[in-house]
């Protein structure tokens, strides 16, 4: 995909976010800006990247010129951590804004901002937006990043949000543009370190980072594609050149888990532990709390793992839609050939396995009691992957785990209300029911719970994935209007199945109800291949 051309609604959303704070306010150094994560009603990990390795000072204060007020932390940047630096500051009070700047030596960064949660009994209207996928990848012999400005950063930036949520593949260990046969993957601690920095030599995520807090979370790319901690052998072109078969790149999967939470924990600052990763809860008043699942670290191989749903067997290519009805198989056998010869039967077979888990015991059974037993009006679920169906390609997502997809969303259909996932990692903008049965027999059995794709914010759209797949130019536009968007029998019936759009999902939450708007990186409202506006999508309390 070529870089983005600045259209001018992007420049005027540029200069309506003039007045956030901006590297370029920052004096001798700290170039690559600050950050603050992990807000709760009365505290907030507040991050930085020091020009060298020594003593500096956190300054935090209610005065935006930090005048006034002003506590005073000492930190030390290390080699160790590549000289990021983070500190968690505590005893705030609830609900207020806060200031924040470091500085070392001669030198200050830029002063960011964030505010507390309000205290769980507060009946606050609260906003935030969320997106997620992000190529900072150069161009070779260039300093310009392929998919700059991304804009739907500065876009979110302006929103001024109560926080913001970076939803997975911040970086892309291994590239999703025409730079894969060439850029290098990123497998050890400072190969994705120097990932994180190309990606904050862009303005626009700096100052969504210093305009409010931001929640951040991982998908598959800050490890690899598709990953999974027991698996060894990745499919990747990276190395090869065009025209070229996809190399296996083996890897000690656990290493490289090791090495990706290192890198994303010192430049992407979230609560981690050994036993939990990085699920967690954010509560933000009465009408919301906000549950962040983990899917990589607990989650057995996919279900394609070995070569198991190689279609032909032994052919290196997964079966593309392996869940699917044959009758729908059939119709795009002219598309895909190899959808006319029925799935493997060991594949099917693992995709229904009930021993199979994608949250892992522990993670699932405290989310569950956790959601279960929330007194907030609203639950969002911070969602790596989509939990609705749509059955292309499905091995990475909720769908290859069918199983427990199915036992969550029955058990959260009989003991939650008011309960929503948020979702990005597909690159595409796609709104439905998260259904308990789609085009299985009986005909489809709605949960009730629907399930918000957004993104991505800057690298090549699901379109793009899934024209490559196929190497058609029209499989995406084909798919969509004969299969995603027809209502079942024919297809799941995507409310909105927008496939070449970057985007983000902006969210108001009040006492009586939640709304949802898809808004793209020129600040226009997401809307269908047929020029209908996707959304407002609208919970109402009950």
């Amino acid at each position: 995909m070529s870089p983005r051309r600045i259209t001018f609604p992007l420049v005027a959303a540029a200069l309506a976010a003039a007045a956030l704070p901006t590297a370029a306010s920052a004096k001798g150094g700290f170039a690559d800006g600050v950050a603050a994560a992990e807000v709760t009603q009365g505290s907030a990990v507040l991050w930085t990247r020091a020009t060298r390795p020594g003593k500096l000072k956190l300054e935090v204060s209610r005065d935006k010129k930090l005048r006034r007020g002003v506590k005073r932390f000492s930190l030390n940047a290390r080699r160790a951590s590549d000289l990021t630096v983070q500190r968690e500051v505590e005893k705030l009070k609830a609900g207020k804004r806060y200031y924040y700047r470091f500085r070392q030596g001669g030198g200050r960064s830029e002063i960011g901002t964030f505010k507390t949660a309000p205290k769980p009994k507060q009946k606050a209207t609260v906003e935030f937006a969320w997106t997620g996928d992000a190529d900072p990848v150069k161009a070779p012999g260039s300093d310009k990043l392929n998919f700059a400005p991304f804009g739907v950063y500065s876009r979110m930036a302006a929103e001024g949000n109560d926080f913001n949520v970076n939803l997975g593949d911040t970086i892309y260990s291994d590239t999703d543009s025409e730079f894969e046969f060439t850029d290098p993957l990123a497998l050890s601690v400072d190969a994705k370190r120097a990932k994180y920095r190309t990606m904050l030599s862009e303005r626009s995520l700096r100052r969504i980072r210093a305009a409010a807090g931001m929640y951040n979370h991982w998908d598959d790319h800050e490890f690899l594609n598709d990953f999974a901690r027991s698996q060894t052998d990745y499919p990747t072109a990276s190395g090869t050149q065009p025209g070229q078969p996809k190399r296996i790149q083996k890897v000690d999967g656990e290493k490289l888990y090791r090495d990706g939470a290192k890198a994303f924990r010192e430049y992407m600052p979230v609560t981690y532990s050994k036993k939990d990763g990085i699920y967690r809860t954010m509560r933000w008043g009465k009408n919301l709390e906000v549950f962040f699942l983990d899917q990589r670290s607990f989650r057995d191989a996919g279900a394609d793992d070995g070569g198991v749903c190689d279609n032909p067997p032994g052919s290196g290519i997964r079966d593309l839609a392996p869940m699917a009805p044959q009758r729908i198989r059939n119709t795009f056998s002219l598309l895909v050939p190899s959808l006319a010869s029925p799935p493997p039967p060991a594949c099917v077979a693992r995709i229904r396995d009930p021993q199979r888990t994608y949250l892992g015991s522990r993670q699932y059974a405290a989310f569950t009691k956790a959601i279960k037993r929330s007194d907030a009006t609203f639950k969002v679920v911070m969602n790596e992957l989509p939990i609705q169906t749509f059955y292309a390609d499905p091995y990475d997502r909720w769908e290859g785990y069918e199983a427990e997809r199915n036992k969550l969303l029955a058990y959260l259909k009989a003991n939650v209300k008011n309960v929503i996932f948020l979702t990005a990692d597909v690159h595409a903008n796609l709104i439905n029911d998260a259904r308990l049965k789609t085009l299985e027999d009986g005909g489809p059995v709605d949960s009730g719970i629907m399930d918000i794709t957004a993104g991505p914010a800057g690298t090549d759209t699901f379109a793009d994935d899934l024209n490559d797949e196929t190497g058609n130019p029209q499989a995406a536009d084909l798919a969509n209007a004969a299969f995603f968007r027809k209502p079942p029998p024919d297809g799941p019936g995507i409310q909105c199945s927008q496939l070449r759009t970057d985007s983000y999902g902006q969210v108001k939450v009040t006492s009586k109800k939640l709304t949802v708007k898809l808004i793209d990186e020129n600040g226009k409202p997401v809307k269908d291949p047929d020029g209908k506006t996707c959304g407002p999508y609208t919970i109402k309390k009950k």
